[in-house]
């Protein structure tokens, strides 16, 4: 049963925090990372057509209603002061009526409608299907328009005022919602008590045939299965059903401020949300707020600041934990969650556990502040587990970032190997996405048309502007760092950051300035935060990845690559990260099998397959028979000139000598890169080569050192 408490004073928190860079560029205050406003998601129906949920039969009405209507005696609380009532003493059972001991507040918990009774002289009572926080909730047909079924809600005590005031304000706030995520409200009647006669208000609402996910929950506990919990991608979806009716009622102004499994039903493919007793406006005051434990922010929030939207996403979070792995949320973790260490979900999924620690993180200032916002991180998670689990990519365009910017144009198919090198600190700059305009600067449109000028004339562009905007201060503070020029980059970013406090992108810009100057300590660390910050993207991951992979935290940044590649085969730059953190690892063949999963319409594929020739070349490495061959055969069909074909032949086939004349042997009948593979076959094939090489070299010294190399490998003969 929910429990509500009246908050003395009542305000909506901030929409962003106070963060700003310091006088000191290169650190930043956490809070800094307070979102911008929302531009908004657009995101499908339940699951967004990428999972499938198990529809739930539409439930028979007839069969839901309860055969003994009682409210459990833990469930019995003062409408008015919150202590317990009802309750057994000295072995006699608790009374259903009473007054409560504590403030003298009449209370009643028995069910004011029978069978039979006609509401309104129109709806037609069959009994009892629930009760809420507020009331009972009755089964009833409307004799008016076709004996369709409909839920009456009452009051649980028709001598509580405040209980009266919010069905009151349900009713009202109901009239004003329509949504397909949200029960729909009919009609308003009223009937009288049968004990006092005083006519009490009823809300005719749709009947929603389904199950509550918290009914769903149990149903899968009852199984007796290894699974005590909900799949994730089906509890993601649901979450993003969810948010799509919360952001509906957000944007009309109100709070739904009571959010648990227990208020979302799933009838067939449709999500709802029902029991919108506690709902209320943005700007109410005064009003008790109705919220439940285990799902609510702490009390001194409510009876300060206040509910707002951060407190509604809050509730959000908590039910994803709840439907998605067992923990004791009421007793041991009210307000926090476990270890991500003591949750193997946890571990397993790094991007979910950080969407659910910002969603309920302790400062109010930290967490979600748009519904929209947090669906559109929780689908970027959605598409990052259903990528791992169904072996496919699952890429989306992003909302906030461009795409990555590596196109290996800077490198030649035939020193393809040089990627697997890990990037300069300019390079890495370079590769990484770009945050977008926001189009409601003053100046978007016209800084969009500035994105072909050269950087030297796209600085000078930006600094005569007579009025910059924060978007003008932010794509010169890009510049800047792209260019080299540290330093003048920290101070217009301080620019920005006074036009804009609290935008993530302040800390995004420390992130690529401190990566720019080779700081890789403290790279990591504001990329780290801003994984936190935006869990559903793959911009931070990958900055974050670089940055590991330079300090030396090689399964960080394996994590990182991994999934990023996983999810979108478009950000390629990660397939060369991963596979050149597993080479670091000595684990070749998984650097082999990233590379070769870079698609045949990538622009890098050619890169990719020449640069697992490189590593199959590789002298240092543990190498069989098959090895060679599978090189040869992949260097024949990647389709390079022949002077690259050469350069990359001789690689492989000075490999394959160094191997032979080292215990190797020869296989039988084996062809390698168009001769025999013998050793005498491989120095003929070798010293062929280099002669060709060497007619092409434009140097002499090139020239004469490789005809040296031809003579040093040719076969031994008697002439």
């Amino acid at each position: 049963m929910p429990t509500h408490s009246a908050s003395e004073s009542i305000k909506l928190s901030g929409h962003s925090g106070p963060g700003s860079i310091t006088d000191t560029v290169g650190t930043a205050d956490s809070a800094a990372l307070s979102s911008r406003s929302s531009r908004g998601s657009a995101r499908g129906m339940l699951g967004m057509g990428m999972v499938q949920v198990p529809p739930v039969p539409y439930r028979d009405p007839a069969e839901a209603v309860m055969t003994d209507p009682v409210v459990s005696e833990k469930s019995r609380f003062c409408g008015n002061c919150g202590e317990k009532v009802g309750r057994s003493r000295d072995g006699r059972t608790g009374r259903t009526e009473g007054f409560c001991r504590r403030c003298g507040t009449q209370f009643s918990f028995s069910p004011k409608l029978a069978k039979g009774d006609l509401v309104g002289g129109q709806y037609e009572v069959l009994g009892c299907l629930a009760h809420g926080g507020l009331g009972w909730i009755y089964l009833a047909r409307d004799r008016n328009v076709n004996d369709r079924w409909v839920v009456l809600k009452g009051l649980l005590n028709a001598g509580d005022a405040e209980a009266h005031k919010a069905a009151a304000a349900e009713r009202a706030f109901l009239s004003e919602v329509e949504h397909p995520n949200i029960v729909k409200i009919i009609n308003f009647s009223q009937h009288p008590d049968p004990r006092t006669g005083i006519p009490g208000g009823l809300i005719v609402m749709e009947y929603v045939g389904g199950k509550s996910l918290r009914e769903l929950l149990v149903e899968r506990r009852e199984e007796d299965t290894a699974d005590d919990v909900l799949p994730l991608e089906q509890v993601i979806a649901y979450g993003l059903e969810c948010l799509r009716a919360l952001g509906h009622l957000h944007s009309k102004g109100m709070l739904y401020c009571d959010f648990k499994p227990e208020n979302v039903i799933q009838s067939e493919e449709q999500i709802k949300l029902i029991d919108l007793g506690g709902v209320r406006r943005m700007d109410d005051m005064v009003s008790s707020v109705y919220t439940t434990p285990g799902y609510r922010v702490p009390d001194d929030e409510l009876r300060g600041p206040g509910p707002s939207i951060s407190t509604d996403l809050y509730s959000v979070g908590r039910a994803l934990a709840v439907l998605s792995f067992k923990f004791n949320f009421i007793r041991e973790h009210p307000y926090s969650l476990p270890p991500r260490t003591s949750v193997p979900l946890l571990r397993h999924h790094e991007s979910f556990d950080r969407l659910l620690r910002r969603a309920t993180h302790i400062e109010p200032e930290r967490r979600f502040h748009d519904a929209g916002e947090m669906a559109d991180q929780l689908t970027g998670v959605l598409r990052e587990v259903l990528s791992e689990q169904k072996e496919v990519a699952h890429p989306d365009v992003s909302t906030l970032f461009d795409g990555e910017n590596f196109s290996g144009a800077d490198v030649g198919p035939q020193d393809a190997d040089e990627l697997l090198t890990a990037p300069s600190p300019t390079m890495a700059v370079r590769m990484l996405p770009t945050p977008l305009i926001d189009l409601t600067d003053p100046a978007a449109q016209l800084l969009r048309g500035f994105a072909a000028l050269p950087p030297r004339e796209l600085v000078t562009t930006l600094r005569s502007a007579r009025t910059p905007t924060p978007e003008t201060w932010l794509m010169l503070t890009r510049v800047l760092i792209t260019e080299g020029h540290r330093h003048e980059a920290m101070d217009t970013l301080q620019q920005f950051s006074r036009a804009a406090p609290g935008d993530w992108r302040t800390m995004w810009y420390l992130a690529v300035a401190e990566l720019s100057a080779g700081r890789f300590e403290e790279a990591r660390h504001h990329f780290d935060e801003l994984y936190g910050h935006l869990p559903g993207e793959a911009a931070p991951k990958l900055g974050l990845a670089i940055a590991c992979e330079h300090i030396g935290e090689l399964e960080t940044a394996a994590r990182q690559y991994r999934t990023i590649w996983n999810t979108d085969h478009s950000f390629v730059s990660a397939a060369f990260g991963l596979a050149r953190v597993r080479i670091a690892q000595g684990l070749w063949n998984e650097a082999i099998a990233v590379l070769d999963t870079v698609p045949e319409l990538s622009s890098l594929h050619v890169h990719a397959q020449v640069a697992m020739v490189a590593v199959l070349a590789d002298q240092h490495r543990s190498i069989d028979t098959d090895d060679f061959v599978w090189a040869g055969h992949r260097l024949e069909q990647i389709g390079l000139g022949s002077e690259a074909t050469d350069r990359l032949a001789v690689r492989v086939l000075e490999a394959v000598l160094l191997w032979l004349e080292t215990g190797g042997r020869t296989p039988d009948g084996q062809d390698l890169l168009g001769g025999a593979f013998t050793e005498e076959a491989v120095r003929s094939n070798l010293e062929e080569r280099c002669r060709a090489l060497a007619n092409r070299a434009a140097v002499a010294t090139d020239r004469y050192e490789l005809i040296d190399k031809a003579n040093s490998l040719r076969p031994v003969t008697l002439l």
